[in-house]
């Protein structure tokens, strides 16, 4: 909780003010690979043993699933997780992660999600504010095969796991 601050704004009359951002953030690209100076500092305090969202040419360490074993029907019990997921592929949402992090707390995981800052979102106040600690990224990092980093403010979520 950031400041202790939980209310969204709400404009006059009850309506929530938004604007329209359709395709502003997308990528057809899903795979973009961790820069290494971000993994390696939380690896280096975490020590994960699995990387639920990878490919065998961008994972962090050696146990992963890739798209086609889907991370998400898998169990993480008493794993370790790096998860950088894919933001959006159509198929799944950035959201159905995040709720698969929060779950598998229950298995006794521990997961380190780095996603975008959607602080406009309920998911990010209802999941990652409420059952997660969050530390912002300054910059924009660069992905792996990337010309530029993302247009958007990036965070990391930590999930801890509640069988300590």
């Amino acid at each position: 909780m950031l400041g202790g601050v939980k209310k969204c704004f709400v404009a006059a009359g009850g309506k929530r003010v938004m604007a329209s951002f359709k395709g502003k953030f997308e990528s057809a690209k899903q795979d973009w690979e961790t820069p290494i100076e971000l993994f390696d500092e939380l690896n280096k305090e975490f020590n994960f043993t699995l990387d639920a969202a990878a490919s065998g040419t961008n994972k962090k360490v050696n146990k992963y699933f890739d798209q086609a074993s889907n991370g998400l029907v898998q169990s993480w019990s008493s794993e370790v997780v790096w998860l950088n997921p894919p933001y959006g592929d159509g198929k799944h949402k950035l959201v159905d992660w995040v709720k698969k992090a929060v779950a598998e707390k229950e298995n006794g995981a521990t997961t380190v999600m780095l996603i975008p800052a959607r602080t406009n979102t309920n998911w990010f106040h209802d999941l990652c504010l409420k059952h997660g600690e969050v530390r912002f990224i300054r910059g924009r990092p660069k992905f792996g095969g990337a010309s530029h980093g993302l247009p958007q403010p990036l965070c990391f979520v930590i999930f801890r796991s509640n069988k300590h």
